[in-house]
């Protein structure tokens, strides 16, 4: 099951939400953090940067439930900037390693298009490391290349710089 997560049950998320952070960064996941990558650095992601935009109403959470736990999560933040009322970024789809495979992202990515067109939010934008396997999913949902940065973020293993790519897609 997919939902949006309401700020009241974000504590009762946390665990598991750092539970999947925390496994996605030591699997290879390139969405800004690098190892060593412990447990509480990824409670403090949750806890200091998502929760308080999640209270200030300034970003959506979606979870995807499974097996009695939050197996999945994306980010929908919309642009804050006045000229931008039409557009909001994509960020941090995370699947659990164990829960891959599974459609768990694209149900995830499904539900936010649905929600940004709720929100008159037709221009989504997002980044993600080139070499990514999420790279092909988001082209498969219809997200187009706007181009490559070279050397735009650290391998989380291996002390050299790779390149992102940045994407976006009309949702009119």
């Amino acid at each position: 099951m997919i939902t949006r997560l309401p700020q009241e049950y974000f504590d009762e998320a946390l665990e598991d939400l750092t539970d999947i952070l925390h496994r996605c960064v030591h699997t290879g996941a390139s969405i800004g953090f690098i190892l060593p990558f412990s447990r509480d650095d990824a409670r403090a992601y949750w806890r200091d940067r998502v929760q308080p935009e999640l209270r200030a109403e300034t970003l959506d959470l979606f979870v995807a439930y499974g097996d009695g736990r939050i197996l999945g999560t994306v980010q929908l933040i919309p642009a804050a900037m006045p000229n931008q009322p039409h557009r909001a970024d994509v960020a941090k789809l995370l699947v659990h390693p164990q829960a891959r495979r599974r459609g768990l992202g694209r149900s995830l990515m499904e539900a936010l298009h649905e929600r940004a067109r709720e929100l008159k939010r037709t221009m989504l934008v997002l980044d993600t490391r080139s070499s990514d396997p999420s790279r092909l999913l988001y082209q498969s949902m219809g997200f187009q290349i706007a181009g490559e940065i070279p050397n735009y973020c650290r391998n989380p293993f291996e002390d050299r710089l790779e390149p992102t790519t940045y994407m976006f897609k009309d949702v009119t």
